[in-house]
């Protein structure tokens, strides 16, 4: 009887963190899972939420006065970016170039919402014009490089990149070492960093993905040791802030102050917060489709950078 009730404690512990960690396991930090060799998407951002071409959308809807004609550029990004680029595709696409079957957009459709792996991918093959992304990875680079493309890289906006944890864990704060010390391994308890006698399960994403590619920057050449696969101990996870505050409104998770700033807009723009990324859109700098440079210079116009702005990023002017 006794062996029974500890067999029962141990596995409602086990419950307990497993339950513990989910949300910020599956909606922050592993959205890409591999299956096969391949990247399944599981897409946690509503595609008809923010919709362009519909009034009960969410995105940021102004009308712009630019013409564009001839053959539109194909438009693709980050999940946490695509409320930006269907907003730029609502201002300044005709409604008929969009085409969208309840669940994804068609193949024919100007509009596409993939996420960073293959819309970097479809810059590269020629299935996408102008892609919405964070900055690439060195596999990235490499896969551009092979096929003999030169990616452009224009800066349209910056984001936070935070660091989340359970909204019930007691640490609210770290520094960007302490942090780094528990990506490292050095630490590996939370009553170490003045919080609980829990272990720490350190969680990160997939290679090539935005967020994991800002990590490795962050880690500035340290190794980090992957633990994405435990659901043991409270959680640390990784993100964009936007994606966190904005698109998964989600309270059973908490953004971390790092060196004593939240990452809030007011401490993105005033340089506060120390971990700020840019976002950018990209292109071939061999495609001629002669409408890119015109959305690149609208997109760092007042105009657009007011999308950017309303959003819920940072204008990078």
């Amino acid at each position: 009887m006794r062996l029974i009730k500890q067999i029962t404690l141990i596995i409602s512990v086990i419950l307990c963190f497993t339950l513990f960690n989910t949300s910020i396991y599956f909606l922050c930090t592993q959205r890409c899972l591999p299956d096969n060799g391949q990247v399944e998407k599981i897409k946690i951002i509503s595609l008809e939420k923010y919709l362009p071409f519909d009034e009960k959308s969410e995105i940021v809807n102004i009308k712009a006065e630019l013409p564009l004609t001839g053959e539109l550029p194909v438009i693709d990004g980050a999940e946490g970016l695509y409320p930006v680029f269907s907003a730029v595709v609502n201002a300044l696409y005709p409604e008929n170039s969009v085409s969208f079957n309840g669940q994804n957009f068609d193949f024919e459709s100007k509009l596409q919402m993939n996420n960073t792996l293959k819309a970097y991918k479809g810059v590269v093959d020629g299935t996408a014009d102008l892609v919405f992304c964070a900055g690439p990875s060195q596999a990235q680079l490499n896969y551009a490089a092979e096929n003999d493309v030169e990616l452009e890289f224009v800066p349209i906006g910056k984001e936070a990149f935070v660091f989340l944890v359970n909204s019930k864990n007691p640490i609210s704060e770290l520094t960007a070492e302490e942090i780094r010390g528990i990506y490292t391994g050095q630490y590996t308890n939370w009553s170490q960093l003045g919080g609980k006698n829990i272990p720490i399960s350190a969680l990160q994403r997939i290679e090539g993905s935005g967020s994991q590619t800002a990590f490795l920057a962050f880690m500035n050449g340290e190794k980090a040791i992957r633990d994405y696969d435990s659901f043991i101990g409270s959680a640390i996870g990784f993100s964009f802030r936007y994606y966190v505050a904005d698109v998964i409104e989600n309270s059973g998770v908490k953004m971390l102050a790092v060196n004593g700033a939240y990452p809030d807009r007011e401490n993105i723009k005033n340089g506060r917060y120390p971990i700020v990324s840019q976002f950018y859109a990209v292109y071939d700098k061999e495609n001629d489709n002669p409408n890119i440079p015109i959305l690149i210079e609208w997109l760092l116009s007042e105009e657009g950078q007011y999308i950017i702005e309303k959003t819920g990023y940072t204008a990078i002017k």
